[in-house]
């Protein structure tokens, strides 16, 4: 055993389908690299998008979807008809209707969770075969009605037998102009009601964090993306569209053209806040899925293994002061499960939901107080390589479908592991309400 944990588990040839693009889009948005129809013409769900990741997974590898034990999903703005996303992903894909599904989420770890739950019924012996992944929409969210709207036809439904005149009298009685207003998904913490990127402003503020370090990282992140599609890193990753295009919408390799993200006003805290639509990830529609076996079932089975999975960690902590802090509290659980430090890692991918995030959490890692005070370590965790960070672009220029992100992270990962050589990759998100989530790949090689 050479995880720490019972048995050796391994992540197979992981496959990612994404699209990027801003709301609102000046032009017409890109068409979904997974879809066949124009987005004007066909906005898909969550769980189309689901489908066509799991398609593409299982005719990538070929593998016989009756093999199947189990599947799991992430995603977080769910739509009522298909709460169980999953499932409904599982059924159009093709997939037996005997093997079960189900959905996780944890805001944007949820496709992370999926993944370790996967590896969990692997490890307990109650699967031999995971699919595991997420998916998400936000060209089409589900908007409900006003709360009082609500009441008055609930209420109108009751008195439908008495005829149109009850139901129009029910409805209208007291009616305000203000109930008509549509209440749509907000992306702000329940509990303090704090929007995601306000609170990473503050983040910023307090770790030190500059304007200008947050457009130089913003920029980086899309020319990176930009030139691993260039160079074909992502061709067996992303599925092609009808055309064969695997163009995502939202990498520009010309992001900061003439300064112009310096130019750009604060989008949260108002006038003065360091983050803004250039430095901040995009809403996105995208899916991703992974196939996940034991050793021993991938090698009987004629699989080459992509990765091992050594050691993950789900940590939770103050919503307010430490809402999107997760990474740096997470990595530090699993490198010291795992026996490891920072320097020990051949590859590094944060999640970028905001600049100013990613680089106050490298500062947490890298600050002896925080250390000390937060972390219960003699110093810093350490220092986070740049030149081993992020280098095929990441969720600032691809985009960040919420229930997807963890397993595109695993994904790339495990390919840059491969592509570059390396041993470790270590990968780490935050989420929603004080979450985080960080796991510790290995470079699968076959024992002596």
């Amino acid at each position: 055993m050479r995880t720490g944990r019972p048995g050796r588990f391994c992540a197979l040839r992981p496959l990612t389908s994404s699209s990027s693009f801003s709301l609102p889009p000046p032009p017409p948005p890109p068409l979904h690299p997974t879809s066949t129809h124009p987005p004007h013409t066909h906005i898909p769900r969550a769980d189309d998008l689901g489908r066509y990741a799991l398609k593409g997974l299982l005719t990538k590898t070929a593998l016989d979807p009756k093999s199947i034990d189990y599947l799991l999903f992430g995603t977080v703005i769910q739509e009522v008809r298909t709460s169980n996303l999953a499932r409904e992903a599982a059924l159009g894909a093709g997939i037996p209707n005997n093997v079960p599904a189900h959905t996780v989420t944890m805001a944007c770890i949820s496709a992370s969770q999926a993944i370790c739950s996967g590896a969990e019924k692997i490890l307990a012996g109650r699967a031999d075969i995971v699919v595991a992944g997420g998916a998400e929409t936000f060209s089409d969210v589900p908007i409900r009605f006003s709360k009082p709207m609500r009441k008055k036809l609930l209420a109108a439904n009751k008195v439908m037998r008495k005829g149109p005149m009850a139901v129009a009298s029910t409805i209208l009685k007291g009616l305000k102009p203000a109930h008509l207003a549509p209440e749509a998904p907000a992306i702000a913490n329940f509990a303090t009601g704090e929007v995601m990127g306000h609170n990473s402003d503050r983040l910023s503020s307090r770790f030190g964090v500059s304007r200008a370090d947050q457009d130089e990282f913003a920029e980086r992140s899309h020319v990176n993306a930009a030139a691993a599609h260039a160079e074909g890193f992502y061709e067996g990753e992303v599925i092609a569209d009808k055309n064969g295009s695997t163009v995502e919408g939202g990498i520009n390799a010309e992001h900061n053209k003439d300064g112009r993200l310096a130019g750009m006003r604060a989008a949260f805290v108002k006038p003065h806040g360091t983050h803004t639509g250039g430095n901040s990830s995009f809403l996105t529609d995208g899916a991703a899925a992974m196939l996940l076996m034991s050793e021993e079932k991938a090698l009987a089975l004629g699989y080459t293994p992509k990765a091992v999975i050594k050691e993950w960690a789900f940590v939770a902590q103050d919503p307010f002061e430490d809402l999107l802090l997760g990474p740096a509290y997470a990595c530090a659980k699993v490198l010291r499960d795992a026996g490891l430090g920072m320097g020990d890692m051949d590859v590094i991918e944060l999640h970028e939901a905001f600049a100013g995030q990613v680089l106050s959490n490298i500062a947490a890692m890298g600050s002896d107080s925080f250390g000390k005070e937060q972390l219960g370590l003699a110093g810093k965790l350490g220092d986070v390589d740049h030149a081993k960070l992020n280098l095929r672009g990441g969720s600032l220029a691809i985009g960040h479908p919420f229930g997807a992100t963890g397993a595109r992270l695993a994904t790339t990962a495990s390919n840059r592991l491969i592509d570059e050589g390396g041993k470790y990759a270590l990968l780490a998100a935050c989420a929603d309400s004080g979450l985080g989530h960080a796991c510790l790949l290995e470079r699968w090689e076959p024992q002596a």
